[in-house]
């Protein structure tokens, strides 16, 4: 423990000289004054880490002082202590921001754990959180080395999950990149487990499979509307990881009635994981049997304008009797308009609600100085997703349906990942732009390097021609072109990407949270 700097104000000092020899045994450095006008006065010529003030000395009472530390000093920590136990008082202290507050008579002991816990806290929960991640390290990898089931694979990704974010409150960067290298050898295992199971998930003959997203509606969503109404959102690119920093800001208004996750399709893109979850059909089915609202690869336009019509014949296909609803939200704008609108949703039994800014930050930050900056890595896109939430109009949207007794579930279509490592490959001029995924046909590249599906028909995927193929990067990998790779590798080297093989855009969050 450092020795920390402390002042300590009270008119009856000379009483406290026991509690003053105990810290000062503790590495602890007291500096004791029997006024606040003496208090304020060594606060303008010096630094403190800490300040204990009395409240009732004759003078300058302790708020007095507390309000004219504050004005000059406003980042030190400041405890109050009084034997007066009147709540007015502990109100007022309060709501000039003390760090904490404390009745006599006061032990030493007791004024050691606060000066720990405004002072050492951050180094002992980093302390903790270290030998934690440390202890948990071997399992995991033994874990993930033999695997194993599907769910064993999202118990691994979630404990990754958990360290990650613990690492971040913390000062240990050493572990982060122990982590990393965790989560890297992780995604490489993971893509051997997908590679041997892919295929039989899909075509339904593995038994023991996770739900994907064109079963999702049917298997958890219509189950919702036998005994109540049901607003569905999908956070476009939303990941585990930023539910989680997500959770915190909705727990006030909404219990968690169901952390759960999902799989995502292949490719791990809007056009077809979406279109999966609004048709409850894998996109080559869905080009056949709604080719009108399928857009293939190198045709021009979006490739989501239909997930309305897709939804509305999901729904006619499962004979559901209800009334639902169905919306984009694209803007700011959109959102408050869609928040004032709220009566009228509910009266539909099952409103569907599309949120993409998260999926445009994601991409915005290849193109963005500012964004850029802003999520430079894993830490700071989770603080970014969680800013937006903060000031969005999907929060507004849930405070207010709070007060009905509907449920909510927020999910997403797929995740994304930092992409760090450029393959080359090259296709000719009608070869998809995404980087994370390829379809054309002739495509040429390191087959070590990638997932490939030469027969598309065995991923239920569409093809442009008779011999087009998908290829799909994994890990944290993006395909570049060999003609333009300094280019590309300047431009996307560390930007979040989807469409490919990984923990982060395949294991997916479905929560249904309940109002409060």
């Amino acid at each position: 423990m450092q020795r920390y700097k402390i002042l300590w104000a009270d008119d009856e000092i000379e009483l406290l000289k026991p509690h003053i020899l105990f810290l000062t045994e503790k590495e602890c450095d007291i500096t004791a004054v029997n006024s606040g006008v003496e208090a304020y006065d060594l606060v303008k010529q010096e630094d403190f880490d800490l300040i204990f003030l009395d409240e009732s000395m004759p003078g300058m009472t302790g708020l007095e002082t507390l309000e004219k530390i504050q004005a000059i000093k406003s980042t030190i920590p400041v405890v109050m202590i009084t034997k007066n136990e009147e709540e007015h008082l502990m109100e007022e202290a309060i709501g000039q921001k003390i760090s904490d507050y404390l009745i006599k008579p006061i032990n030493p002991k007791q004024i050691l754990l606060t000066i720990k816990k405004l002072l050492d806290n951050k180094r002992l929960v980093s302390e903790r959180t270290n030998t934690k991640y440390q202890r948990e390290f071997q399992q995991i990898s033994m874990v993930y080395n033999d695997i194993i089931t599907y769910e064993e694979w999202v118990d691994v990704y979630k404990k990754l999950v958990y360290h990650e974010i613990e690492i971040d409150n913390t000062e240990y960067r050493s572990m982060r990149e122990v982590l990393e290298m965790q989560k890297n050898e992780a995604n490489n295992n993971f893509t051997r487990f997908i590679t041997n199971n892919y295929e039989d998930w899909v075509n339904g003959d593995d038994f023991d499979k996770p739900l994907l997203s064109h079963e999702l509606m049917q298997e958890r969503v219509f189950p919702c509307l036998e005994d109540q109404k049901v607003f569905f959102i999908v956070v476009d690119n939303l990941r585990f990881d930023q539910w989680k920093v997500f959770e915190s800001i909705i727990n006030p208004y909404f219990k968690t009635e169901l952390e759960d996750v999902y799989f995502s399709i292949l490719p791990t893109t809007t056009q077809y994981a979406r279109n999966a979850i609004f048709s409850g059909l894998m996109p080559l089915d869905i080009s056949k049997k709604y080719p009108q609202y399928w857009v293939n690869e190198d045709d021009e336009g979006g490739k989501n304008n239909f997930e309305g019509e897709l939804l509305a014949e999901q729904i006619k296909r499962e004979k559901l009797s209800i009334s639902h609803s169905y919306h984009k939200i694209l803007t700011p704008e959109a959102g408050n308009a869609l928040v004032d609108n709220l009566s009228n949703l509910l009266h539909n039994d099952l409103n569907v609600i599309v949120y993409n800014f998260v999926d445009m930050l994601s991409h915005a930050r290849t193109d963005l100085a500012v964004i850029k900056e802003l999520a430079k890595d894993e830490a700071a896109y989770r603080s970014l997703a969680k800013s937006w939430l903060e000031h969005s109009s999907l929060l507004a949207l849930l405070k207010k349906l709070q007060k009905h007794k509907v449920k909510v579930i927020i999910t997403t279509d797929h995740g994304t990942i930092r992409v760090k490592k450029p393959v080359k490959i090259v296709g000719d001029r009608k070869t998809n732009s995404n980087l994370r995924y390829k379809t054309a046909k002739n495509l040429s590249y390191n087959e070590k390097e990638a997932f490939t599906c030469k027969y598309p028909e065995k991923f239920k995927l569409p093809k442009q021609n008779m011999t087009s193929s998908y290829v799909f990067a994994t890990n944290d990998d993006y395909f570049v072109y060999q003609n333009n790779y300094n280019q590309y590798v300047k431009a996307y080297s560390d930007s979040f990407q989807h469409g490919g093989v990984s923990l982060e855009e395949m294991i997916i969050p479905f929560i249904e949270l309940v109002p409060r």
